[in-house]
């Protein structure tokens, strides 16, 4: 293929080596001996380099993007693994079914949302995407199907979800959906003038509302540091469905410098803030300004520049974020880096089915930085510094280069995953990190 694949954050150089789905199926079945590591490539919406495999062969799935059955009755919906969520909602939000867990984005494959458990704004009442996995269907390269649940092969489902593409092909997946009344939201906002006044709100309300999410004023200094809006929001119980809008603005092409400065960003926050500080009352409205604010701009990560972006993604416990969350905050600002997202969230205690799943309880702040090099990454790896230091854990699917040391402090269990994973399957992030905070791998042995 001709193709170029790259992540989101298009941090690093694409890959090129792929193969289509078919082609990788019919390869696997036969039990053929892989010469180059495998790995399942969605739609590219992984910031990182968990998406990638340098040393080996991308498999395409977006061709896999059947919806094989969906029950009305029950929710149940089985689909091939590069079905879009997208789609998922066009055909079932109609007939009064939604996905318990959306990421903020709906072009996400199915397949990927598995891989890589992904969570919603509503984690303290939902969990993990994972959650709501009834069934999968896995390959391994020994040319074995594996029908995994829950309580069925439990030790390869809980490697799967969440174990980023590394356990094998994910062919198809029966999820259960969410019943609600439309697929409408009635948001309410909520101003704050500091995060202390945030943390005092966001227990509340999780118990009083399906989703919540808030936008934090990075750049704000003095007595308006840490100043935000609380977003809330519930289905509505009646309305008529509307599909997401078609995206009309779009960034055509790659501009030759950082559109999203600090300048910029100081401006678009002044303006968010007004814009949605005037709808503190209730406010009926379509699903697709909630959940997927920037899926109405395309190729919108064009805007920061040939270097791409960085996004990180950290958890810390609860009794750590009331300094956690400020130290991050005023690392980079410290730095003199404006992130144009700052999204905090707070995770419940719904325990997550994988092994490597993220989000744990506590409190999650995601930072959105231009790459300008040295700098930056210095400023990740202070990131980095304060969350293991909190007792938390970094984002791995949000990641493009934290070190083996970061990896191993957030995710402990790692070794259980390297045990699971299937030989031929390899991965940039993962080849980054757990080969080198364990034994060396020699890449394209197949499983015997």
């Amino acid at each position: 293929m001709g193709a170029l694949y790259r992540s989101f954050g298009r941090t690093g150089a694409p890959a090129r080596r792929a193969i289509g789905a078919d082609e990788a199926i019919a390869r696997l079945k036969a039990g053929r001996r892989q010469e180059l590591p495998l790995l399942a490539y969605g739609n590219g919406r992984s910031y990182g380099d968990s998406c990638l495999n340098h040393s080996g062969t991308l498999v395409d799935m977006r061709a896999k993007s059947r919806i094989l059955s969906f029950d009305p009755q029950t929710g149940l919906l089985k689909a091939e693994a590069g079905a879009m969520l997208a789609d998922i909602i066009d055909l079932a939000a109609p007939r009064g079914w939604f996905p318990a867990v959306v990421p903020g984005t709906r072009f996400v494959t199915l397949g990927g949302a598995i891989a890589n458990d992904v969570h919603g704004k509503n984690h303290h009442r939902r969990g993990t995407f994972g959650r709501h996995v009834e069934a999968l269907t896995l390959l391994r390269s020994d040319g074995t199907l594996h029908e995994c649940r829950a309580d069925q092969e439990p030790e390869l489902f809980r490697a799967t979800v969440g174990g980023m593409g590394l356990t094998g092909l994910i062919l198809d997946a029966t999820i259960r959906l969410m019943k609600v009344g439309s697929a409408d939201v009635e948001e309410e906002v909520t101003a704050f003038s500091s995060l202390d006044e945030y943390f005092a709100l966001a227990e509340e309300a999780d118990s009083r509302n399906e989703y919540a999410v808030a936008w934090i004023d990075q750049l704000a200094t003095g007595a308006a540091a840490g100043r935000g809006l609380l977003l809330t929001a519930n289905h509505a119980r009646e309305g008529t469905f509307r599909p997401a809008p078609k995206a009309w603005l779009s960034v055509p092409f790659q501009p030759p410098f950082n559109v999203l400065n600090n300048a910029s960003i100081r401006l678009f926050n002044k303006a968010y803030r007004w814009a949605k500080q005037r709808k503190s009352v209730l406010e009926h409205s379509g699903f697709a300004g909630y959940f997927f604010p920037l899926d109405g701009v395309r190729h919108w990560n064009r805007l920061y520049g040939p270097g791409g972006l960085f996004q990180h993604q950290s958890v810390v416990p609860e009794e750590a974020a009331r300094k956690a969350i400020p130290a991050m905050l005023s690392a980079a600002r410290a730095a003199g880096q404006a992130s144009f997202l700052t999204v905090l969230k707070r995770f419940g205690d719904v325990p997550s089915p994988g092994l490597l799943s993220f989000p744990r309880p506590g409190y999650t702040l995601t930072l959105d930085f231009p790459n300008r090099g040295k700098r930056t990454l210095q400023l990740l790896e202070k990131l980095d510094e304060i969350t293991v230091a909190a007792g938390g854990a970094v984002n791995p699917y949000k990641d493009a280069r934290m070190g083996a040391e970061v990896f191993a402090a957030s995710f402990p269990d790692w070794q259980a995953l390297e045990r699971t994973r299937d030989p031929a399957f390899m991965s940039d992030f993962w080849q980054r990190t757990a080969m080198r905070a364990g034994q060396p791998v020699r890449l394209g042995q197949a499983a015997e």
